[in-house]
């Protein structure tokens, strides 16, 4: 057992936290209330090869795994850049291609995928389902040599930016007449897709959307995979490296907290000329979110190495595992470091009241912290299931 990182994920982080250093939390912070996307950053992330770590080198990528993927999302959620998009767009739908894409699939997006200038995003929730996909109502059937897909989905993270939704529906099984998922790379211009803006109470460049599909006609190479059989395998192989590296953002998104909390705590005097951090009751809260951090970055390294090894069945716990305790330690450093700042932390100045939303967001999404809590009483304490 090691805790070090390669000389090669070394340099990876170092790079990275250079270049999100560069940008900082206030360009984040600008671009997100101006309405404008994060452009600059994610098309130099791009040209770096650091969108494209995890993807086969053949298809442009840099042919490392999840754990690499997962320092890129820390690495610039810790210089005050969290970018869902590394969740939605290289993670999900990158992972979900490689894996069970056709090889004209892999050829057509993966390129564009690992150096910027594609982006594919994900539709699995809806209005009535949540994420749960056994009670989808997005239909697919047949339409001549195509498809027809019509439903409705709800907080899809950016869908102004990309050329192509995967939409998860569901499809009539021939041979049993039963309803099963199924995957299908949509344009975002296609006819009968239509959009509506959410308006969300947190400061981010990268919107939330609800998706109409009506009537929505795409051909048959559209489907994900070589066949209908693709779906449900295609639809699980997303769902690990979307808790890992939704779990990685928000630990750098905690470090990124306490950093400039301590900064400030070690600095600012107020009683006797003495540091406000030289006191128990400012700097034990701010142990305490660093410890609860650094833990939650121990079961991120744990779920991503177990991942890249294939052990999807351990890795799909310890991710879980990770979400969770990523959720909770994000929401705790940010909370205590607008605490300990006094009036200070709620200024946009000061660079953490800006990111409450997002860390209270964390623990609601991709999967709640209750759905985890059932998902580990089930399956690693085998508790009769709850739900």
């Amino acid at each position: 057992m090691t805790f070090d990182l390669t000389p090669e994920q070394d340099q990876l982080r170092d790079a990275v936290r250079a270049l999100g250093r560069r940008y900082g939390h206030g360009y984040f912070v600008e671009k997100a209330k101006a309405g404008e996307h994060t452009t600059e950053l994610w098309a130099e992330a791009g040209r770096l090869g650091y969108l494209g770590v995890n993807i086969p080198t053949e298809y442009g990528g840099g042919g490392g795994g999840i754990t690499e993927l997962a320092i890129v999302c820390e690495e610039l959620a810790a210089a005050g850049c969290p970018l869902l998009l590394l969740v939605v767009s290289p993670a999900i739908a990158g992972t979900v291609l490689s894996r069970h894409g056709t090889e004209e699939q892999r050829k057509r997006h993966l390129p564009g995928l690992a150096d910027g200038t594609q982006k594919i995003v994900f539709a699995i929730t809806e209005p009535e389902a949540g994420s749960n996909f056994h009670r989808l109502g997005t239909v697919a059937r047949r339409d001549g040599d195509g498809w027809l897909l019509n439903g409705r989905k709800c907080y899809i993270s950016g869908v102004d930016e990309a050329g192509h939704v995967l939409v998860v529906a569901r499809t009539e099984d021939s041979s049993t007449g039963k309803l099963k998922p199924a995957l299908f790379l949509v344009p975002t211009d296609a006819a009968g897709l239509t959009r509506s803006k959410l308006d969300m109470e947190i400061v981010s460049p990268e919107n939330q959307f609800l998706l109409y599909l009506d009537d929505v006609r795409v051909p048959a190479d559209a489907l994900l995979g070589e066949s209908l059989d693709a779906g449900l395998p295609a639809l699980f192989a997303g769902l690990n490296p979307e808790r890992i590296t939704v779990a990685a953002m928000g630990a750098g998104t905690g470090r990124y907290a306490i950093e400039r909390a301590s900064g400030y705590t070690a600095t600012r005097k107020v009683w006797g000329g003495r540091s406000i951090g030289s006191h128990q009751g400012v700097s034990h809260p701010l142990a305490h979110a660093a410890v609860q951090v650094e833990l939650a970055r121990l079961m991120i390294q744990k779920a991503a190495t177990l991942y890249d090894a294939g052990r999807d069945l351990e890795a799909g716990v310890a991710g879980n595992m990770a979400k969770y305790a990523a959720g909770e330690a994000a929401a705790l450093a940010v909370d205590t470091a607008v605490q300990v700042l006094g009036g200070a932390g709620m200024t946009t100045e000061y660079g953490v009241a800006t990111l409450l939303g997002a860390v209270r967001a964390g623990r609601i999404a991709p999967v709640s912290r209750e759905m985890i809590l059932n998902f580990v009483a089930q399956h690693v304490l085998g508790q009769d299931k709850s739900y």
